[in-house]
């Protein structure tokens, strides 16, 4: 059985762990192993975590499969643009790949989307990432490239977008 729920304090460590067992065969490819440790600390310390779902800075949700969780999504309003939805994050685990779960994750932010009012979901994608055309299948379009500095790295990513 595969449920979608928002996340809560008490998932903080699911996410963390999901996060480093997602992200090594991901981005091993793409960046250096250096990269992938810094950018884990940054974002899926388990304290950044808690700081993000307690201050409702970014809503998270997991899915599970059987009652584990194998997937999870963030996303926020763009400060910039109030009819834009941005989706921070979304992984499932590598075996999970294929069953339909990216797919269910962004139907399910979407949905979520619209309730707030947004008419957009955008998202950023290393421009090396294959996830780049699951996006494109999903309806996302390359509106931009963009390179934004984060510490000594360099983010290279396509800016996508979707009309909801």
């Amino acid at each position: 059985m595969i449920t979608i729920r928002h996340a809560t304090l008490a998932d903080v460590k699911t996410i963390h762990l999901l996060a480093h067992q997602i992200w090594w065969p991901t981005y091993a490819d793409i960046l250096e192993k250096e990269q992938i440790g810094f950018m884990l600390d940054l974002f899926y310390s388990e304290e950044k975590l808690k700081k993000y779902i307690g201050s409702g800075g970014q809503s998270f949700v997991l899915l599970t499969e059987n009652g584990h969780a194998v997937a999870f999504a963030a996303f926020a309003a763009d400060q910039e643009d109030e009819k834009v939805m941005i989706l921070e994050k979304i992984y499932c685990l590598p075996e999970t790949q294929g069953k339909g779960y990216g797919k269910q994750l962004l139907d399910f932010v979407a949905t979520e989307a619209k309730l707030a009012g947004k008419l957009f979901l955008q998202l950023y994608v290393h421009r090396e990432n294959k996830a780049k055309n699951f996006y494109e299948k999903m309806g996302f379009k390359v509106i931009k490239e963009v390179n934004r500095p984060l510490d000594k790295y360099l983010l290279t990513d396509f800016v996508m977008q979707k009309a909801l």
